[in-house]
Order: structure tokens, then sequence, then C-alpha cells
């Protein structure tokens, strides 16, 4: 019983693990040719607060610490986001096959952000702006929509997820004549249908961190309250729980959690899909260890694919989304294979 409610110590040490490995591929390999244990070198004097050493590059400096080691942060925050995202929509909705993409609901942040750029609202209050307000409001918007279909359909996992690709298309249908109305800003929106990870700064991982760490946290306070999921909302009520407290919880961190990330990287699919359900298969179905390792595992596997699509034809680069559909589409049709028509 122990495994099932808490992190096995081998497992956690193995995803730390993972975790440092993406980030000293990600700082070490690029376009420019820096020698790894000179990269290290300036990572190791940022962290001990040792001044610059006068013989070292400043501009190989420059490209460790001000563009690679944010794309870093950056990177594995979107994939923690989009995994812990995915854990939190499958266990409200009792559904395997339920993540932010396939519910719709990275199409709809999309769309709100689409709409904000081409209406040219721009504003900022600290850590939020229009383009993230927008992205929110639609990606929540299109969950609605999905559950609310599904519902009037029977509430069966597969009508919700018939619910969540019809509303995906019918909002990607909107942003693309939307697309195709505002010529100047369509290279930039067409940036997000096939996602990509681009930092001029630490300016984006500042903005998506309070996001996750709060979202983060609620969800998992609430991985007990996902658990008893499982069963009716009358025999998990009977147990201590809140099913209406925690659709509603869930629902809206999930939600902001994908909109703030898709605002920020695009359109990148199947990691809240995939990251769970690895971990579901391999440690522990209990949403305990799902949450915390899907974040680790979650930031890990899109920061490998980052660093993949940086080297794959450098100097240029393979769209993350790209990367990460190839992955997880194979993925997704063995999940129905392994169903059985049981999903």
């Amino acid at each position: 019983m122990d495994k099932v409610f808490t992190v096995p110590k081998r497992t956690l040490l193995l995803y730390t693990f993972l975790v440092i490995l993406s980030g000293i591929l990600s700082i070490c390999l690029g376009a420019a040719k820096i020698p790894p244990i000179e990269s290290l070198k300036y990572l190791s004097d940022l962290m001990l607060g040792r001044g610059q050493d006068p013989n070292i590059s400043e501009i190989n400096r420059i490209i460790v610490l001000e563009w690679r080691l944010p794309r870093f942060c950056l990177g594995f925050l979107v994939g923690a986001s989009l995994a812990v995202a995915g854990a939190g929509f499958q266990g409200i909705f009792r559904n395997p096959l339920a993540d932010p993409f396939l519910l719709g609901s990275a199409a709809g942040a999309g769309l709100g952000a689409t709409l904000v750029i081409v209406t040219g609202i721009n504003l900022s209050l600290g850590f939020i702006d229009t383009v993230q307000l927008g992205a929110f409001l639609g990606a929540l918007g299109a969950v609605l929509c999905a559950a609310t279909i599904s519902s009037s359909a029977g509430k069966t996992p597969a009508s919700l997820l018939l619910a969540g690709v019809a509303t995906a298309a019918f909002l990607t249908a909107c942003q693309t004549y939307i697309m195709q109305r505002n010529f100047l800003s369509i290279q930039e929106i067409f940036g997000w249908l096939i996602g990509r990870l681009l930092t001029s700064g630490w300016t984006e991982v500042l903005t998506l961190a309070p996001y996750f760490v709060a979202c983060f946290i609620l969800i998992y306070a609430l991985s007990k309250e996902l658990d008893l999921l499982r069963l009716s909302d009358e025999e998990a009520r009977s147990l201590g729980g809140n099913p209406n407290r925690t659709y509603i919880v869930v629902i809206i961190c999930a939600t902001l959690m994908t909109a703030v990330a898709v605002s920020l990287s695009g359109l990148i699919a199947f990691v809240g899909l995939v990251i769970p359900h690895i971990i579901r298969l391999t440690v522990s179905s209990s949403y305990r260890v799902i949450i915390p390792l899907s974040a680790l595992a979650g930031g890990s596997f899109l920061t490998l694919a980052d660093t993949f699509s940086r080297m794959a034809i450098a100097p240029a680069e393979l769209p993350i989304g790209v990367i990460t559909a190839f992955l997880g589409a194979p993925f997704f049709a063995f999940l129905l294979r392994l169903s059985k028509g049981t999903i």
C-alpha cells in the first residue's frame, strides 16, 4: 500500500536524475559549438557565485546563461504544465485518453490568444497580460463546451473524447479563418500551430513559473480526491471526498496551466496524454504518484525533444510540436489497441 500512495525513493531519484541529465544536454548542446566542460563551468560559477573568469569567452557565457539556460527552464515548465494538466483532466473525467489537446483546451487557448494578437490589444499587469488572459478564457470555454456536449450525450468516456475532438476541430477552423483574414499576423500565429520554444531571456520563465507552482500545489493537494473519483460520486462523498469542489478546482488549474503554456510555446500535442500514462503503467495508478512524477517526466521529455529539435537540422530548428506528435501519435494508437474497445 505504501507504494501506491508515496513516490518510491528509487523512482524519485531516477526521475530527478532524468531532469538533471536533460538540463545538462539542453545547456551543453546547440548550434553554437561550445565545449560541454566550458558550459558546465559557466553554470558552476553561477551557482557558486564566483566572478567571471577573464580567460573565457563572454559571447559563449551569454549564450549559455542568457539563452540556453532560460530555454531549458521554459521547456521544463511547459512540459511539466502540460503533463500535470493532462493527469488532472484524466482524473476528473475518469478517462485515460483525456489531455489538454484532445479536450480542445489547447485549441481554445490558441484561438483566444490569436484574437488578442489580431485585435492589437497588448496590455501587461505584472505577470498577467492580455495574451495569457485571452488564452485562458479560450481554453476554459473549450473545456466547458466539450464537457457540456459530452454530458448531453450520456457522459461516457467515448462521448467526452469525441466532443473534445469536435470542439478542437471547430476552434482550429475558427483560428484558420482568422489567420486568413489577418495576413500581417499570420507568421506569428502559424508558429503556435506547430509549437516552438523561443525565449529572449527570463521573461517567459518568470511569466509561467508562478502559474505552474500555484496550480501544481492545488492539483497535488487534491490528488487523494482524484483517486476517489475512480468510484462513483456517491461513494467518493461517503469516503470524505468532495467531487464538485475537485471538478471545479482541477478544471480551472489544469486549464490555466495549459493556457499560459500554450500562449508561450504554441500547440504542443500529446505531452499531457503520453507522460501520465507512462507513470501509470510503470510506477503507480495513484494520482499522489502520477502528478509529481508527471511534472518531472513531462519537463524532461519536452526539454529533450527541444534539444533534439535544435540539433537535428542545425543551424535551423525542427518545430518541437512535430517531434512530440511523431512520438505521441503512435503511443495514442497503442493505447487504443490496448483498450480493446473498453475506452
